[in-house]
């Protein structure tokens, strides 16, 4: 075998909440999030000097998957990444391509690991290199996601919400390691979503759940958190709702998602249980 590729499918982050740990395995977040159908197809390959990572054909600085590759071995890659999906707009494409890589290496170097222990490699670089606290989770699962389980990265229930249309804009780009470093973003945020957390714990008892209900709890988080500051997310939310649907913020992009059909909007899939996989 000379190369080999996987996929992991993008993940729309609804309402987090950050769990701090000194330890990487440790640190994650609590929330919900669901994995839509398009992702990423990672392919890998050995290379004769340095690891490189392009995106869609062209060379870029990719620190979280050149630390998932140190983590699993001390040869040069090359890691190749293909999405329709963009970077930084809250679709996980860093976990999304940190997980592929991590079960395309496994295959092509046959290191014998669990997808767990795979999964877990990517958790750990994306702490590491505060790009992530959750995606990583939601797309070894896959489907519609909601975490409770504090101290435990890879811990999730999902919703029982079938696949379903999802249209969703970005507008631009928000570094998540701008949020993760300030001390009093954080904290905001946790307390928003700690009112959040009580609302989605009642729906995992539930035996059908209306997805727009979830995206209604995802508003309101965004708005008590004081992320939805984006005057065209908010404008466009705005128009959606008088029009007579249900949207909110993708976590953590300027980008809008809802069920009803708006402006501008590209349609992708919620999927059921879309998950990472080799290829």
């Amino acid at each position: 075998m000379t190369q080999a590729k996987a996929f992991a499918p993008g993940n729309l982050s609804c309402v987090f909440k950050i769990i701090p740990h000194l330890e990487a395995t440790k640190m994650h977040s609590l929330g919900m999030g669901f994995t839509i159908t398009e992702g990423v197809v990672v392919t890998v390959a050995q290379h004769s000097s340095q690891t490189t990572v392009q995106f869609n054909g062209s060379e870029i600085r990719f620190p979280t998957v050149v630390s998932v590759v140190q983590k699993l071995t001390s040869q040069p890659m090359r890691i190749e990444i293909d999405s329709p999906l963009p970077l930084g707009c809250g679709f996980g494409l860093s976990g999304a391509a940190s997980l592929a890589t991590t079960y395309a290496l496994n295959a092509l170097l046959e290191l014998g690991k669990s997808e767990e222990e795979l999964a877990m490699t990517a958790h750990v670089a994306e702490v590491e290199n505060r790009t992530g606290l959750g995606d990583v989770c939601a797309q070894y699962h896959g489907g519609c996601l909601v975490k409770l389980k504090r101290g435990y990265p890879l811990a999730a229930e999902r919703l029982p919400i079938p696949a379903q249309p999802v249209y969703y804009r970005y507008f631009s780009s928000i570094q998540t390691k701008t949020i993760l470093e300030s001390a009093e973003r954080r904290e905001r945020i946790n307390r928003a979503a700690d009112e959040t957390l009580q609302a989605l714990e009642i729906l995992t008892k539930a035996e059908s759940v209306d997805f727009n209900a979830c995206i209604q709890l995802s508003k309101q988080f965004s708005l008590n958190s004081g992320l939805l500051e984006d005057t065209r997310v908010q404008e466009t939310i705005r128009e959606i709702e008088d029009a007579g649907g249900i949207a909110s913020m993708i976590m953590l992009g300027n980008a809008v998602f809802s069920t009803h059909p708006f402006e501008g909007a590209t349609e992708t899939q919620l999927s059921s249980g879309e998950k990472g996989r080799l290829l």
